[in-house]
């Protein structure tokens, strides 16, 4: 997704100092975020942050417009304005994507697949590793080798699984997040969640577990962590 300033500012009903022309393609934190991006500083103990930042535009109110050191949209609401924006840059997973495991098998070596395993697209899966009944494997996943999945597990657009890791029936990785966002009728905005999990090496994971995906930052476990 890319989206001038000007066409963000109509989203999320904002003003626009600076070069409304400006092209973002995604969202970040203050800390993280490039020219490209766009980000968001909701109190003054993000100022220096703020002031330090290279993002390509932040989201901000009027108590800390002046401390922004690029383009700014000045908003009433920060946090509802983030919460509506996040939406334009999720990439949903597309279910036309899918084919069961019987169809992908041959391209994948060494992999064992039980019945009902669904498989998307751009699908990294090491040798050695099983993938359990009726599994779903969304886009973009990467499994390493020697791993165990055992049934009925969900694993979600972008995420990633290390070596020698088991994830146990039922769980799902890379779920989206709780927050939410309250607009001046009180009503809640979902927050879209941006990250990825990220799964290192000889990790367990317990049945029925759900990992959510960061907010904008990824969701990491580490190598050896049992959950």
């Amino acid at each position: 997704m890319m989206l001038t300033l000007e066409e963000i500012a109509k989203l999320i009903d904002a003003k626009v100092y600076g070069e409304s022309s400006k092209e973002i393609i995604g969202m970040n934190t203050l800390d993280n975020a490039t020219s490209d991006q766009i980000s968001h500083a909701v109190s003054q103990k993000y100022k220096k942050s703020l002031t330090n930042s290279n993002a390509g535009a932040v989201i901000v109110d009027k108590k800390l417009i002046e401390h922004c050191p690029s383009n700014a949209l000045l908003v009433e609401n920060v946090s509802l304005a983030y919460a509506l924006l996040t939406h334009q840059f999720k990439n949903h997973q597309n279910i036309n994507h899918f084919q069961t495991a019987s169809q992908v098998i041959n391209s994948y070596s060494k992999v064992d697949f039980a019945p009902g395993c669904i498989i998307g697209k751009n699908v990294t899966i090491g040798e050695n590793t099983s993938i359990g009944a009726n599994c779903v494997i969304e886009d973009d996943v990467t499994i390493g080798m020697n791993s165990l999945i055992e049934s009925n597990v969900t694993i979600q657009k972008g995420c990633e699984i290390g070596k020698k890791c088991v994830i146990s029936s039922g769980a799902v990785i890379g779920s989206e997040g709780f927050g939410n966002a309250r607009d001046q009728n009180n009503q809640w905005h979902a927050i879209a969640h941006l990250g990825n999990v990220i799964i290192g090496d000889d990790v367990s994971i317990g049945a029925n577990t759900t990992i959510d995906r960061g907010s904008i930052d990824n969701t990491e476990i580490h190598r050896w962590s049992k959950n």
